[in-house]
């Protein structure tokens, strides 16, 4: 059995290498937006809102944040890096050497998950200052952020395999991930909406996932714990045999 490791090895740590060199352009710029989103969302308005499902403002909106935090880099860092590789013609290489399609797309998700988590834990000291959270569920909390990572980096590498131009890898985050994020109860209880609105939210996977976040860190859910979990590990299947077809055909990357 021939062992792939040394392959894996190497494409993983030439991920997490690559975005700790620009770590200004990759671990600063959400602490300072996240610090933001505390001190206008959290100390300014959330002082007036009172409490949520018997937990402060400040507290129900924390673990909303991180795991938006979380979506969007572990989303961003495979998107960009795979697709620099193909713009450059550097993924030829890649393609041409003896390493299996599953090493290929481990290797990218890979760094886009120790990304997306990386920032989840700067975001997470960050919220430190402003809230006193005290972790209700460990095991719920750290499973569902990994697979949300996961989920969101074999999204980013589905798209950068299809992707065109730079502007096709922007379209997605900006009108479809930005959307559904703010839209997913990040900054609100579903309960908050009007009935017709809060059948419309159901139908968002996001609200899922932050809500399994939110449960596993200060216990308070909209929605079924379960279906969350299910939900979440459907979607990571079918989007990782829709990246091994696509990897297989050379869709995007062979023509």
């Amino acid at each position: 059995m021939i062992n792939y490791s040394i392959a894996l090895r190497t494409l993983v740590n030439k991920e997490v290498f690559r975005f700790i060199r620009i770590w200004p352009q990759t671990l600063l710029p959400p602490a300072i937006t996240t610090a933001l989103y505390f001190l206008i969302f959290g100390k300014l308005i959330g002082s007036r809102l009172g409490t949520v499902h018997g937990a402060s403002y400040m507290d129900y909106i924390v673990p909303g944040v991180i795991l938006m935090s979380v979506i969007s880099h572990a989303y961003a860092n495979v998107v960009s890096s795979f697709f620099s590789s193909k713009f450059q013609h550097n993924i030829e290489e890649l393609l041409v050497a003896p390493v299996p399609n599953w090493v290929i797309l481990f290797g990218y998700v890979s760094g886009g998950i120790i990304r997306g988590l990386l920032v989840g834990v700067v975001v997470a000291l960050i919220s430190m200052v402003f809230a006193d959270i005290a972790v209700h569920n460990m095991l719920v909390t750290v499973t569902i952020a990994i697979m949300t990572a996961t989920l969101f980096a074999l999204a980013g590498f589905i798209n950068a395999v299809l992707a065109e131009s730079f502007d096709d890898i922007s379209i997605i985050p900006n009108f479809v991930l930005t959307p559904l994020s703010y839209l997913g109860g990040v900054f609100y209880s579903v309960d908050m909406l009007p009935g017709v609105w809060q059948t419309i939210s159901m139908g968002n996977p996001i609200l899922y996932m932050i809500n399994a976040f939110r449960y596993g860190l200060i216990g308070v859910s909209d929605v079924d714990i379960q279906l969350a979990f299910a939900m979440t590990g459907g979607f990571i299947a079918v989007l990782t045999l829709i990246s091994l077809f696509l990897l297989y055909k050379g869709i995007g990357i062979k023509n």
